[in-house]
C-alpha cells in the first residue's frame, strides 16, 4: 500500500485494520487526540475492536459505513454536539451509546443520556467500568435490542426502558443491565461468578455488591412494579428470577427464599 492509500489519522481501528471488512466493536468519538490514542490501546488490549474518530460529524459518517456494534462519544464533542449524535443514531442507525465526560462535558452527558445513551461514564475513560457495559450489550449479537417480556416485565434495550403491566420503571444502567440478563434466562440458576463476570467483567467484584445491586433490583420489581416476578437467592448457587400470579400476595417484606439465601 502506498503511503497516499494510507487511511486518515482521524480513523483509527483496532487488530485488522478499518478497511478489512469485519465489524468493529466500538466506535470511539474523542476530540482529545492523546486521550484517544492511550483508550484505543487500552481497548485492544483486551480485544475490542475499536474505530477511533473525533468529532460528532464523523460519528454520524463513520457509523453510516462502517456500522460498529456500539458508540462511545466523548463530551463536549466538536462539530455536532453528543446530545445530537445520540438522538440522531436512535432514529437512523439505533444501536448502543455510552457518553462520556468530566466537569466540563457533564451537561453535555446529561443531555445525551436524556436523549437516550445507556450510560455516562467517567472521562478519562476507565476501561474496567466501558467493558462490561460493551459486552453486556453485545453477547446477544444481532438479538441484542430486541425487547423482552418475562412475566409481567417488558423490557427495551433500545430505548432503555422497563415496564411492568404497563408502568414505567427507571433502573440506573447496571441494575438495568443485570435485569437483562436474568430476563434472557429466566427460570435458570445463574451463579453469582457468571453474573459478576458478565456485567462487572471480573469474578472477584466487591464483595456485597452484587447482593446489593440483586436487592434493589428485586425491591423495584415488587414495590414500584407491585410484579408478579422475583429474583430468588438460591442458597449456595446463585439467584434465578421467577414469575407466579401469586407472588404479589406474599406476605412481608421478604419472601423466605429470598432472606434465607440473600448472602449467596
Amino acid at each position: 500500500m502506498t503511503p497516499e492509500a494510507q487511511p486518515p489519522p482521524t480513523a483509527s481501528s483496532g487488530s485488522g485494520g478499518p478497511d478489512d471488512g469485519q465489524t468493529h466493536d466500538l466506535l470511539l468519538a474523542e476530540p482529545d487526540a492523546a486521550l484517544a490514542a492511550q483508550a484505543l490501546a487500552r481497548f485492544e488490549s483486551v480485544g475490542i475492536r475499536t474505530l477511533v474518530c473525533h468529532d460528532g460529524a464523523e460519528v454520524l459518517l463513520q457509523v453510516g459505513t462502517r456500522r460498529p456494534r456500539a458508540v462511545l462519544l466523548g463530551a463536549p464533542l466538536p462539530v455536532v454536539d453528543a446530545a445530537r449524535v445520540t438522538e440522531l443514531l436512535a432514529r437512523l442507525h439505533p444501536m448502543p451509546v455510552l457518553v462520556g465526560a468530566d466537569a466540563e462535558g457533564a451537561s453535555e452527558a446529561t443531555a445525551a443520556v436524556a436523549a437516550g445513551a445507556i450510560a455516562f461514564v467517567a472521562r478519562p475513560y476507565r476501561i474496567e467500568e466501558i467493558t462490561p457495559l460493551l459486552r453486556s450489550g453485545q453477547q446477544e449479537g444481532d438479538d441484542s435490542t430486541v425487547p423482552l417480556k418475562v412475566g409481567d416485565i417488558e423490557l427495551d434495550p433500545a430505548s432503555f426502558h422497563v415496564y411492568v403491566r404497563g408502568r414505567s420503571l427507571q433502573f440506573p444502567v447496571r441494575e438495568f443491565l443485570l435485569l437483562r440478563y436474568f430476563m434472557e434466562r429466566p427460570n435458570k440458576v445463574i451463579t453469582r461468578r457468571e453474573l459478576t463476570r458478565a456485567l462487572w467483567g471480573t469474578e472477584t467484584p466487591e464483595s456485597n455488591t452484587l447482593t446489593v445491586h440483586v436487592r434493589r433490583v428485586r425491591h423495584k420489581l415488587r414495590q414500584e412494579g407491585e410484579s408478579c416476578c422475583t429474583i430468588d437467592a438460591i442458597r449456595g448457587m446463585g439467584y434465578r428470577l421467577e414469575c407466579g400470579s401469586s407472588w404479589a400476595k406474599r406476605a412481608g417484606p421478604e419472601s423466605p427464599a429470598t432472606s434465607a439465601g440473600e448472602e449467596n
